[in-house]
């Protein structure tokens, strides 16, 4: 049985979820990997058969998505032929985890295509929604990868079909402790301005990870260092807290190692706003932005801070079991 495991590239969340998916994938099929988007930052340990640039979105600097970076990137001619170029006709199952260039050749082909993705989730009825009504970023949850049958992953297990984080074998097994420092993931702000914000607070040790510098350096009590799977994962596990934006796997991973958190969604990105709903119906600390006027905030929370009870129990192999059950034979077998 052939399968076709498609990821979206753009930022790390799912390139980390595909590091637990995908070998468990090779102990069920024969596997290919389509991944498509510009900005992961992760060196996966698998095969990638299709590297598409496909359509994403450009990280700013100064807190949200940089929409004239992003419409510049786009390129819907090349975009068009990569969904030509994708034989999905040749598979026996196609999961797609918000992955457009697949989503769309299996829509214009006829083809089954399977969601497996966070994304699957935000907009399912039980779910916390924002304050205000994104009509265009609910539009674009909805029609960036469009899907046959969805199967999603939350910060809760909301309705049946959504299912707790898939939280890896890495995390999972790391040594967690408490050093003292604040782990920092916020790729929609500059170095400048994280170095500005963090200063306010002398008597924190920061440990900052940077999607805009490519070498180390310290200032003062703040360390920025670029992306590093292994290290950034080190660094949460031996943190007091996390501050991140408002996506899916880091928060996630920081609930499962008990870290208190706090969480600031990207602007422009209806689906971040969200997450931040879902976390903050759970009791996670959340904030709008890096303004001064949420400084009392940040700082009760690194004060007064509580972790967020969660079970997170490992469902990866049975969401794949179920999905092959259900879907896997409904799929013509292809002739060898």
């Amino acid at each position: 049985m052939k399968v076709l495991y498609a990821i979206q590239g753009t930022g790390n969340g799912h390139l980390s979820r595909s590091m637990d998916i995908v070998p468990r994938l090779q102990q069920m099929a024969e596997v290919d990997v389509v991944v498509s988007g510009i900005q992961g930052d992760l060196k996966l340990p698998f095969p990638v058969k299709y590297k598409f640039h496909g359509m994403g979105f450009i990280f700013g600097k100064s807190g949200g998505v940089d929409l004239w970076r992003t419409f510049y990137k786009s390129n819907f001619r090349k975009f068009l032929k990569e969904v030509n170029q994708l034989p999905v006709e040749e598979y026996d199952l196609v999961l797609c985890d918000f992955e457009p260039v697949s989503a769309w050749a299996c829509y214009l082909k006829n083809k089954t295509c399977i969601g497996l993705s966070h994304q699957s989730a935000v907009l399912a009825q039980n779910v916390p929604k924002a304050d205000s009504d994104d009509m265009i970023g609910k539009l674009i949850l909805k029609q960036y990868a469009p899907v046959t049958e969805q199967y999603g992953f939350h910060f809760k297990s909301f309705a049946g079909n959504i299912y707790t984080p898939v939280i890896r074998k890495q995390v999972r097994e790391q040594l967690v402790e408490n050093r003292g420092h604040y782990t920092v993931y916020l790729p929609a702000f500059d170095d400048d301005k994280l170095i500005e914000k963090l200063s306010k607070f002398k008597q924190v040790q920061w440990d900052v990870f940077s999607k805009h510098n490519k070498k180390a350096f310290k200032h003062k009590h703040i360390s920025i260092q670029p992306i590093n799977n292994e290290e950034f994962i080190h660094s949460m596990a031996t943190s007091a807290g996390v501050l991140c934006g408002a996506g899916f796997e880091t928060p996630a991973e920081a609930l499962f190692m008990k870290k208190k958190l706090l969480v600031i969604p990207m602007k422009n990105q209806y689906e971040q706003q969200l997450n931040a709903a879902a976390l903050k119906s759970m009791g996670v600390t959340v904030i709008k932005s890096l303004k001064a006027k949420h400084d009392e905030v940040i700082t009760n929370w690194l004060q007064n801070g509580q972790v967020i009870q969660v079970n997170y129990p490992d469902q990866t192999q049975q969401v794949l079991d179920t999905i092959f059950a259900r879907h896997a034979a409904k799929q013509p077998l292809l002739v060898q």
